[in-house]
């Protein structure tokens, strides 16, 4: 199962967050102690089309998406290069598939910022830092190799080109994530699990006086850098949602709407997450069960039918069709779908879209 690994500096309300996203309950506390195992959760992804199907076919199974959340300990200066809990730190940041970043906003007199100061700008160069550095050492200690050889095989002669791209990238500051490469190029550089080459969700950690970008430290040029490294932002009231937990549905929901919050953070950032690690649903459905199946976006039918079973995809025929929308639109069934001219059949080579409701034909 893919995860998102929560990353930030100690005390930005990491496992705070990790609580709201997951309602595992896991303690908040303001060090980690040396403790370097992380908390871990796996979350249902929210999605009113799954729900709605649930609604319509009243199965005896819903089985919904899910996505992992790991929460890591808080990374300090120097860990690139090894201090602290660096190396155990960035072990389990190179495990990640994409990264929420928590960035502290929030003033706490009775929990002291380790920098001395809430600013959240100079809390997201800390920790970029440290991931290049570490990134810059994998870097280097390849290229050491390659060069003491006399003679380079052509793939060896053609990683030695990137990687030399990704080293003047590094040196100038900015993650591997920024360059340009060809899907070819990325497939090539995944052996090496650079940490500043992984998807990431900034997570901006509010109080609740803190609804405008004015109310921020240096809120104005946070929100350009931010935009300058074209990341995606999210803005969550941590330690005031995390207690909305505590109360019922009722109570949690006229609190929210006293703060004016429209969306509760855990939803949006469990559904950019998954948007993030480039994954999207498609749907079985009937009596027995309706289930969101997981996919990479621009996987095929064949991989569709494969990760419902290995057996549909060895025999697979054809894949039937049809998209949610026209489901919805159409009676919700396959036979009214056929019948208005929306269901479709599909080789092993279609490019399965998200929201797909797809049936499997096979032979074996």
């Amino acid at each position: 199962m893919l995860h998102c690994g929560i990353v930030g500096l100690p005390l930005s309300g990491k496992t705070t967050i990790f609580n709201v996203i997951t309602r595992a309950g896991a303690e908040v506390k303001p060090y980690s102690g040396g403790k370097t195992d992380p908390n871990r959760a796996v979350v249902d992804v929210p999605d009113a089309r799954f729900d709605r199907l649930v609604d319509v076919h009243a199965p005896r199974k819903r089985t919904p998406a899910q996505v992992e959340f790991v929460d890591l300990a808080g990374l300090s200066k120097g860990a690139g290069k090894g201090a602290g809990l660096g190396n155990a730190f960035l072990s389990f940041v190179a495990d990640a598939d994409a990264l929420l970043h928590v960035v502290r906003c929030f003033e706490n007199g009775a929990v002291e910022h380790p920098e001395g100061s809430v600013d959240p700008l100079r809390d997201i160069d800390i920790l970029e830092t440290e991931l290049i550095f570490r990134d810059l050492a994998v870097v280097e200690n390849r290229l050491g190799r390659l060069s003491a050889k006399k003679k380079l095989l052509p793939e060896e002669s053609a990683e030695k080109a990137l990687l030399g791209r990704c080293m003047d990238c590094l040196m100038d500051e900015k993650p591997i994530r920024s360059l340009s490469m060809t899907p070819e190029e990325a497939r090539a550089l995944r052996g090496f699990t650079f940490v500043t080459a992984k998807p990431q969700i900034i997570v901006l950690n509010l109080d609740e006086t803190q609804k405008e970008t004015a109310a921020l430290p240096n809120g104005e040029a946070l929100e350009r850098a931010i935009k300058e490294r074209a990341l995606c932002v999210i803005r969550a009231y941590g330690r005031f949602e995390m207690d909305l937990l505590d109360l019922s549905p009722e109570e949690a929901a006229e609190f929210a709407d006293g703060l004016q919050i429209d969306e509760p953070a855990r939803e949006r950032l469990i559904s950019e997450a998954y948007r993030t690690l480039g994954l999207i649903s498609f749907f079985t459905c009937g009596p027995d069960e309706v289930r969101a199946w997981t996919l990479h976006d621009g996987d095929s039918a064949l991989d569709a039918a494969a990760a419902i079973h290995t057996d549909l995809a060895r025999g697979f025929i054809r894949a039937q069709v049809v998209s949610y929308g026209d489901y919805t639109s159409h009676g919700d069934s396959y036979a009214s779908c056929r019948d208005a001219g929306v269901l479709r059949l599909e080789g092993k080579e279609y490019r399965v879209k998200d929201g797909d409701i797809i049936e499997i034909r096979f032979n074996i």
